[in-house]
This record gives structure tokens, sequence and C-alpha cells, in this order.
């Protein structure tokens, strides 16, 4: 990590020094935005100089960091990193593991497969990890998705590479599918509820990516590459297949398909600016809708690159069997953004897309914008530094209450002042800090009643040398709700 050292664009925290989260810009920021911290998990491809520490971070509309959790390694990732409810109680979720493709040129599996012994965490609002899950029957937790739904299961994707004569669908004879699962896991038992074999109900001929593709990935062809699931009604799961350009309703009880939304064997004809390919995201919305991130673009070398990238919501009509562009929602300036991406609907009633392979977050006033004109209702825009990414982003409430103490440091200035750094990785409650100080560590007395928190770290300049401190972190009533270490400086001269 000897670029963390560099003048690269990585947050160095006095108070934190094993934190290094990347630094972001803020390009748009206007009024009526949703309110709510921002959620991404960092990460670059193995081409690309990864600017600070991957691993999940949340940061506040200005940027500033909130919460980080860094990895030991730029070579594993988090993703898929969101708040949701397990048990009644606001937690974390995430992905762990490594990406085919961020080790090496030359991967050993399709780009953007898990490397075996992924797995998914839950943390709670104590930073507590208090589940983690793997996948069943042979398969790897998958990058893509991992859902808590109401009845506290988990639902996620999963993969693994069957062999197979690729032969008929013009791939190598000695070859193998990437097969994906959907399952759903009783939390609390482990017990598998539900598995659905993609392979046994999807054919691969449909598929939008060349059979021959497989040659450059160790013979494994990215047939199917499910990137989504969601429940729906009436026992239903709502999948996206991105190299089929493909959405299915699936019947739990039968494991049935009941419709198709696109690609070869579509059940619907589609309206004017309402078609999509390699997609990503498929969710439900109100009033038979669908939203989506459409990448429409550069995900196979045989595919033109038609793009632009969008969010895009449609409306089916299961009567007539047609669907129609509702809504789009496209970054200025255009992007042409070659894989992964999200949707997020906000409870103000905006939108929140994250652009995935594109280094850029944005939120939309609800009637979105066109190709035209793509400034308007584009009300926030964040910019990641190079070419960091992150496969989703979302917007979420959340309330951090770490266990673990705050962190000062501090730096004598001159004979008679000091200067105290105070961090607390996650706090969302801390308000203000109360600086203590004294001659011995069991004689320390208020020296700063109250300085305002000012974004991860606040530096307080105070007319004493301690040389024993310690500092209080207040929330907002003026209550202490933390304590850091007593820290001691020797006598040094300016």
């Amino acid at each position: 990590m000897d670029n963390i050292k560099s003048n690269l664009p990585v947050w160095n925290f006095v108070s934190s020094p094993a934190l290094h989260p990347m630094k972001v810009t803020i390009n748009v920021n206007k009024p009526c935005t949703a309110s709510g911290l921002l959620f991404v998990a960092p990460y670059t491809s193995y081409e690309a100089t990864m600017i600070g520490q991957t691993g999940a971070l949340i940061m506040d509309q200005k940027g500033n960091p909130v919460w980080f959790r860094p990895l030991d390694s730029i070579y594993k990732q988090n993703a898929d990193f969101r708040a949701q409810c397990y048990k009644g109680e606001p937690v974390l979720t995430m992905w762990e593991g490594t990406i085919s493709g961020t080790q090496s040129a030359n991967p050993n599996l399709p780009a953007g497969d898990p490397e075996p012994g992924a797995y998914y965490l839950i943390i709670n609002q104590n930073y507590e990890v208090v589940k983690k899950i793997t996948a069943q029957r042979g398969f790897t937790a998958d990058v893509h998705e991992f859902t808590i739904t109401k009845q506290n299961t988990a639902l996620f994707t999963a993969v693994k590479q069957v062999p197979g004569d690729l032969t008929p669908f013009g791939g190598p004879a000695d070859g193998y599918f990437d097969n994906y699962s959907i399952q759903e896991v009783d939390l609390l038992t482990g017990k598998l509820l539900f598995f659905w074999n993609v392979l046994a109900h999807v054919d691969p001929a449909d598929s939008m990516l060349s059979a021959s593709s497989a040659t450059s990935s160790n013979n494994i062809w990215d047939c199917f590459h499910v990137n989504s699931v969601v429940e729906g009604p009436n026992h239903t799961i709502l999948i996206s297949m991105r190299n089929m350009w493909a959405i299915y309703s699936i019947d739990k009880k039968t494991g049935k398909i009941i419709w198709q939304l696109g690609g070869k064997q579509s059940d619907f004809a589609f309206g004017p600016n309402a078609t999509f390919s390699w997609q990503h995201d498929a969710r439900h919305r109100p009033g038979q809708r669908i939203s989506l991130f459409d990448d429409a673009c550069c995900a196979s070398p045989n595919s033109p690159p038609n793009g632009p990238a969008r969010g895009l919501i449609l409306h089916l009509n299961f009567q007539n069997r047609t669907t129609e562009m509702d809504r789009t929602y496209y970054h200025a300036p255009i992007l042409m953004v070659p894989s992964q991406g999200n949707v997020q609907p906000l409870p103000n009633g905006n939108e929140l897309v994250g652009w995935g392979q594109e280094p850029y977050l944005s939120e939309f006033a609800q009637a979105g914008n066109t190709t035209e004109d793509p400034s308007m209702n584009f009300l926030y825009d964040m910019q990641f530094p190079n070419q960091n990414i992150s496969y989703r982003a979302f917007k979420n409430e959340w309330i951090g209450l770490p266990h673990y103490p705050p962190s000062i440091a501090v730096k004598q200035l001159c004979e008679d002042a000091s200067i105290i750094y105070a961090s607390w990785n996650g706090s969302t409650e801390t308000a203000a800090w109360q600086v203590l100080a004294g001659p011995t560590p069991d004689k320390l007395s208020v020296l700063v009643k109250c300085t305002p928190r000012t974004g991860f770290e606040t530096d307080i300049c105070i007319d004493s040398v301690g040389p024993y401190f310690k500092v209080n972190a207040l929330n907002y009533c003026g209550e202490v709700i933390g304590t850091t270490r007593i820290a001691h400086i020797c006598e040094q001269h300016c």
C-alpha cells in the first residue's frame, strides 16, 4: 500500500492511522436530495491503480467518511454493501472475497466471478459480525446479490463451474458452463430452503455472449451471468441475467419460468426506448413496473457499444404482453458503462443510481431525464478518484453505535500548547468532543467543554501540554457516549 503515503486523493487520520479510504469529489449538490448516508465498496480492476484501501465505506453527502472497514489487501473486495433489516433491527450486509479479474491480467475464472472461499457478512449497529453465510451444494457465494427477506431468510446468488461439451454452442469440447443457482437459507438454522438451478431451466443457446469467449477464461462459458434476485408477489422471485439480456419471473413452488422480459425468448414486445441489454439490478416497482440498470454496452467484444448507460423504469402490460418506457435516468455527461450498476428508489421519491464500472453515484428527482437534457432533475453527483469503482451504491438511513472506544492522538505544538485529534470510526451520534487534561492519569480536568465534531476527525488546539489527555464523545444532548484511552505526550521542545 505504498500509494497511501503519496499525494494521491486518500484520507489520512492522525488518530486512526490504519484507515485510508479514498477521497471523493462532489460534482453536483442541489437541494431536495433525500436524507441518509452513502454506502459504497471501492475496488478497481487489475490494470488500474487502487486509490486507498478496498473495503466497505459509509460517507455523508459531503464525502466525509463515517465508517470504514478496510480489507488487508487491495486484491480482496467487498460488494453489495448496504443497510438492511434483520429480526427487526438495522444491520449492514456485504459480500466479501476476491473478484476474478482483480488479481491478474489472465484470471482463472470469467471476469466478475467470485473466487472460492467467498462469503456474506451481517454486521449489527455496534459493528460486530453476527452472521457469516456461505453458499451450499458446492457453489460459491456470489458477488452480485444478498438480500434479507421479510421472513429473516437470506436470498442470494451462487456460482459453480459445471463440465460440459460446448461444441453445440460454438465453444470448446472440454468446456465448462459457468452455472448459477438461487439459494434461500434460514439465517437461524442454516437450512437450505430454496434452490433453483439456472442450467436446468434456461437454455444456454439463448445467451448473447458467444460460447467461443470461453477460450479466454479457461474454457469457462459465462452464458448466464445472474446478477440480481429479489422476492416478488405471490411466491415468485425476479431474476436478472446479464448475458441473456433478460429478466425472469420464477414460480418458487414449481421452479417454472412464469414469464421472460427481453432476450431471445421474450414474452413481451417493447415500445420505443424500452429495450435493454447487459442489464443489472432488476427490481419490482409499484404499478406493474420494473426498474433496472441498463448498461447497454460493451460486455462482449462481439457486441457493438450501443449505450449510453441509464437507470430505466419499465411499465409492463400483462394483458397485451407489451412493455413501455416509464422513466429514464442518464448521467450528465453521458456515460458508457461496460458492467455493474444499480438503481435504488429513495423514500422521498428520488432515485439513486450507482454507475458500476464508471466511478460515479448520482441522485435524481423522480421524473428523471433524457439524453437530450441529462442535467434535468440531476440533483447530486459524486465521483470516485481515478478508476476506483463500486459494484453498487446505496443511500440508507443508518445509526452506528460502536462498542469499541473513540480514538485519540496528541501532538505538542510548543511549550504551552498541544493539538488533540479525535475520531470515532462509525459513530453517527457523536456531535461534539470534550477534552480533559492533567499532570497525571488520575488528575484530569475538563479543559475544553464542547468542541463541535468536524468530519471524520476533529483537531482541537488547547493551551496545555498535559502531559495526559482524554477525550469524551458527546451526543446531540451533550451526554458522554464514549471515552478514549488516556494519551500521554513526553515533554518536547518547539
